[in-house]
């Protein structure tokens, strides 16, 4: 196994720990919540994965955790547990996905044109991944607005819904671009957003 894969896996071990944390505590309650656990884990696993997406010249996976980020910051501020951080460690999370695209540009590493031009990943299976990516993290911006409207930072309906919508289109671009630690984890992750939708319409 290689150094990027290694990153990838530990991503996704982050994000399979998220899941699995609040599938776990669900099937006990026999309904849909969310641990506070889920949203460090979240924050965690994402960092991980844009490293492995900048690595990896991956831009719809970058730009998919670069929106998840705030999205996961803020749900942590919602929950009252941002601030118990100490202010460097806010600073260093916040900063280094700012450098890194700020070093990534001002390197040539990110080049608009040449993205959508690559040889090795056709426009239209770029095109495909960024609306995988969008999708699947428009689940978060959906949760958002529903977090700020409640003042509660749980996963409502529509939450699952984006999940298994982006979920399997972004399985067909990892599968497509041969990436098979991306598709387990996609392909897990379907299956239990299949089951958080299943519960929750068998607890109302």
């Amino acid at each position: 196994m290689d150094k990027l894969s290694i990153i990838a896996v530990i991503a996704q071990l982050l994000f399979g720990a998220r899941m699995l944390s609040q599938w776990l505590l669900s099937e006990k309650q026999k309904k849909v919540v969310t641990p506070l656990t889920f949203w460090w884990l979240s924050l965690s696993g994402s960092f991980v994965l844009f490293i492995y997406g900048y690595l990896r010249v991956d831009f719809p996976l970058m730009l998919g955790q670069v929106l998840a980020y705030i999205i996961y910051i803020r749900n942590l501020q919602i929950q009252k547990q941002w601030n118990i951080l100490p202010k460097w460690t806010q600073l260093f999370v916040v900063g280094i996905p700012i450098a890194i695209v700020i070093y990534g540009y001002n390197n040539g590493k990110f080049d608009i044109s040449a993205l959508f031009s690559r040889e090795e990943m056709p426009q239209w299976l770029l095109i495909l991944g960024i609306v995988a990516q969008v999708l699947f993290t428009l689940r978060f911006v959906y949760q958002w607005f529903y977090a700020e409207k409640n003042k509660v930072a749980t996963l409502p309906l529509g939450f699952w819904l984006f999940s298994f919508t982006g979920g399997l289109l972004s399985l067909a671009y990892f599968t497509l671009r041969t990436d098979y630690v991306m598709v387990i984890s996609y392909g897990l992750g379907t299956f239990i957003y299949t089951r958080n939708i299943y519960l929750y319409f068998k607890s109302q």
